[in-house]
């Protein structure tokens, strides 16, 4: 079976499908059109048919299946993912308004991914979806619409969380003023509230939370909760948020867990964002020591093009390589010859961490002893040649902690705006109900 998880993430509405007619076989009498199909939902200028909104019932219901997860009220169920469904269908209207597209190239590129990730030929992928229930097609659009969620989220959320080194500072003196060097393990229901709602909507709402936290409190499974009640992204997913530090936390959500113990749930808690439920999973110390071992490393780039081939790379990396075993200055030739911004400093990359340059070239770097000129190696920059020049084991607990604070707060920054826009858009746009019409 192919693996899920992704899928679940593409719980929204795709190409709309017109209403289904057939008509009577019958040659001899006029043709009587019946209607299969009809709109659950008006979404500015689009619907939502009772036809996807199945389908995704029908995804949703699979995999609750597979998680285990005792399956909530239909009625509560289609009206969460319908829910999802009008946000999503939202969201697609914005991005085509303001020039966001991913054509069918983009389109086949990311389905081959997910192809690599389940370790599945594209004719294998194909038929483990056809196996699941899934069509092709509907399946592909669904993920054309969730690039272009992500880049959307790129666009008005993380390319604006902008963290600075006074944030880091206070962030990692706030961890240590408080001891709070722990990282917590997170599952979590949100109920929204409308940005101007009216007393009576947030009465409302709230009242839908304190229903949710007591079957919580009555001992109901918390995905099973999840699923009727969270308007979060992940709600079908159980509502995990899996394991965060403090700083990738609202500020609520810290204050709540420091008094909380594995297995205990949060009263309800207010944010602008609406009405929040924590259950404490468990708890874990992200304090340790870090010590990696660097290379220093100086190398020449020679980058393809339509002048210079593969083949032209590589010989002339050769022949560079060749003199320099037999006594030519590296340094000279990388500053006459690189194609990098570090032939003006003889091609030294400097210090290099694991991870700090790209897999290629990491892995002919660490291959070579101290001294030592490797044979010419592809990368996606183009063909290069490295010399390793020293070696040491570099304490980097500080480097690495104040990497995971900037990590931490920037990534709170880009939830907290990204749910924030995408309320301002859902509040904006025309949505007419229509579910409950028979």
């Amino acid at each position: 079976m192919i693996t899920m998880f992704r899928l679940l993430c593409l719980i929204v509405a795709s190409t709309v499908f017109s209403g289904s007619l057939f008509a009577a076989a019958d040659a001899d009498r006029s043709r009587e059109v019946v209607l299969l199909d009809r709109v659950v939902a008006i979404v500015n200028n689009e619907v939502v048919t009772r036809l996807e909104l199945d389908d995704q019932v029908k995804v949703a219901t699979r995999q609750l299946v597979r998680q285990g997860t005792p399956l909530p009220q239909q009625a509560l169920l289609e009206k969460q993912i319908l829910e999802r469904m009008i946000t999503t269908r939202v969201l697609n209207q914005v991005g085509k308004e303001t020039g966001v597209r991913v054509d069918d190239a983009q389109l086949e590129r990311a389905v081959g991914r997910l192809a690599q990730e389940n370790k599945l030929s594209p004719e294998a992928f194909r038929a483990a979806l056809a196996e699941d229930g899934i069509d092709y097609n509907r399946f592909r659009e669904d993920i054309r619409s969730e690039i272009v969620v992500q880049r959307l989220r790129e666009r008005e959320a993380d390319s604006r969380a902008v963290v600075s080194d006074a944030e880091i500072d206070a962030y990692l003196r706030s961890q240590q003023s408080t001891g709070r060097n722990d990282e917590f393990n997170l599952l979590h229901i949100l109920v929204t509230v409308p940005e101007a709602g009216s007393p009576e909507q947030l009465k409302a709402r709230r009242a839908r939370a304190e229903e949710a936290l007591a079957k919580l409190k009555g001992g109901a499974d918390f995905t099973q909760v999840s699923a009727s009640y969270s308007d979060a992204p992940n709600a079908l997913q159980g509502g995990e948020l899996g394991w965060r530090a403090p700083g990738r936390l609202p500020t609520i959500f810290v204050q709540a867990v420091a008094t909380m113990k594995p297995g205990d749930l949060s009263p309800i808690l207010r944010s602008p964002n609406g009405f929040h439920i924590l259950k404490l999973l468990d708890k874990r110390s992200n304090v340790e020591q870090i010590v990696v071992q660097q290379t220093r490393a100086r190398h020449i780039l020679i980058r393809t093009n339509e002048v210079v081939s593969e083949a032209e790379a590589k010989r002339r990396l050769g022949d560079i390589r060749e003199r320099v075993v037999n006594g030519g200055d590296f340094a000279e030739f990388a500053r006459t010859q690189s194609e990098d911004g570090s032939a003006a400093r003889g091609g030294d990359l400097g210090w290099l961490s694991p991870g700090d340059t790209v897999p290629e070239f990491e892995a002919a770097m660490d291959a070579l002893k101290v001294g030592e000129v490797g044979q010419p190696v592809q990368s996606p920059f183009g063909w290069h040649l490295i010399q390793v020049m020293e070696r040491r084991t570099e304490d980097m607990t500080q480097e690495r902690q104040r990497q995971m604070a900037r990590q931490a707060i920037r990534s709170r920054k880009s939830d907290d705006a990204f749910t924030e826009w995408v309320r301002q858009q859902r509040d904006k746009a025309f949505v007419e109900y229509r579910l409950e019409e028979r």
